[in-house]
């Protein structure tokens, strides 16, 4: 069989995996539907491509510009309503439900097992109906100031951030998604109408739905809630520019409360293409393929007790910006950077192993075949898919037809020293 009937054979087979109905309504919206027999549950997410990264724009030819923490503020803003949080609502129906906001992006869902239908209204007339006042406002700067202090006593979270501010001297990635008590404090109701205008209109979002429900039904409950007329077109226009200079910072050092010392490299790659899924998936791999689970090195750091079992690496990329990283905790952090940095000039230089390869890409496609099996991935992962601009069809063929040569060839550019930050969180004293 050619290589292309292959290809051909292993798209079919996943569009068949992880295969969802979808329909764009009048108003703009899309709705994708895993209907998945033999589940008693349903899981929605109603999500937008709004996140933290979004600090200006141009709506209907006036510019806006945002403060830090704009979109996470918004998110806990929407889930307030004139007759109370809806969260009061869903503990009304037993449903179990949350809301998260991302660098690029802002969803709110629920699971339930009953009610479903009253749990689709609560959901969609919630976030299609925002309010907000100048009192709710001052409200919830108190209420968020108070999780951004939670925020800074997590090393974690720390670390990351600080990373990407040795990265990068002016992107929006830098900034803590949830923003500063600074920065919050000069949010205004017309801002954030604004962004509802600009970012929560239908065209800009999705509703993604799996379990025990149809398509049918879910489109009824976008009728009762607005949400399928035509809607008056508007025009939001935004963008950030690509950060390609040098690093703000080399390196970073601060002490907090923890056991040993936590540490950071992160390294600064070129930003993604818009659909190069190719280059997306071999830059999220590579971390595991450099020092992953299935690894020599990672063997010998961990039966040396050089580093904890959390040592790991992560792939973050938004508009502008792309990074690969690596967090852990260790007694001798700089000891353990090198190694890492000697394995990845010795695989530049000989190559990845074509079966840590294999295990690695069988590894990730488990995990993405994995997901669409649980009504929480299933519809969570085609809404993230969607509003990345393609399916989970299109990510598992794309990853089936990756080779230990295409990893390699990314290898001889990616995480290069020189574009190189470490920061380092020492045990205060």
């Amino acid at each position: 069989m050619s290589d292309f009937a292959n290809l051909s054979a292993v798209q079919a087979r996943a569009a068949a995996a992880v295969g969802c109905q979808s329909t764009t309504l009048p108003s703009g919206l899309t709705v994708l539907c895993r209907t998945m027999p033999g589940y008693s549950s349903v899981h929605a997410i109603y999500a937008t491509s709004f996140g933290s990264i979004h600090r200006s724009f141009t709506l209907d030819g006036k510019e806006v510009v945002l403060p830090a923490g704009t979109a996470h503020f918004l998110e806990h803003k929407m889930c307030e309503t004139p007759k109370g949080d809806s969260f009061s609502f869903y503990a009304k129906t037993g449903a179990s439900a949350n809301a998260f906001t991302s660098y690029d992006r802002t969803c709110y869902l629920f699971s339930a097992t009953q009610k479903i239908d009253e749990n689709l209204d609560i959901l969609l007339g919630m976030v299609g109906k925002p309010w907000f006042t100048k009192a709710t406002i001052a409200k919830e700067q108190g209420i968020i100031g108070q999780e951004i202090k939670m925020y800074d006593d997590s090393p974690d979270w720390r670390l990351l951030n600080a990373l990407f501010r040795c990265l990068y001297d002016d992107h929006p990635l830098r900034d803590d998604i949830a923003g500063t008590v600074e920065s919050i404090a000069g949010l205004t109701p017309q801002m954030l109408y604004n962004c509802t205008k600009g970012f929560y209109a239908p065209s800009n979002m999705v509703l993604s739905v799996a379990g025990k429900i149809t398509l049918e039904q879910a489109v009824e409950a976008c009728k009762r809630n607005g949400l399928y007329r035509a809607r008056a077109a508007h025009e939001v226009e935004w963008d950030i520019p690509a950060d390609n200079g040098p690093l703000a910072h080399k390196e970073a050092h601060f002490t907090m409360p923890v056991t040993k010392p936590c540490f950071g490299v992160a390294y600064k790659e070129e930003p993604l293409v818009p659909g190069d899924l190719k280059r997306e998936l071999l830059l999220d791999m590579l971390s595991d393929l450099v020092v992953g689970g299935l690894t020599k090195l990672y063997r010998k750091l961990y039966d040396n007790a050089m580093v904890n079992p959390e040592f790991s690496g992560d792939f973050i990329a938004v508009r502008g910006a792309c990074a690969v990283a690596f967090t852990g905790e260790s007694d001798t952090p700089r000891e353990v950077v090198d190694l890492l940095q000697a394995e990845i000039e010795r695989l530049r230089t000989e190559g990845i192993e074509p079966e840590v390869f294999t295990l690695v890409k069988n590894q990730v496609y488990g995990g993405l075949l994995g997901d669409v099996e649980a009504i929480d991935d299933a519809a969570e992962e085609a809404a993230a898919a969607y509003l990345k601009g393609r399916t989970l069809a299109d990510e598992i063929a794309a990853l089936a037809a990756l080779t230990v040569d295409d990893a390699n060839e990314l290898l001889r550019t990616a995480l290069r020293e020189e574009n190189r930050a470490y920061v380092q969180i020492d045990p205060a004293e």
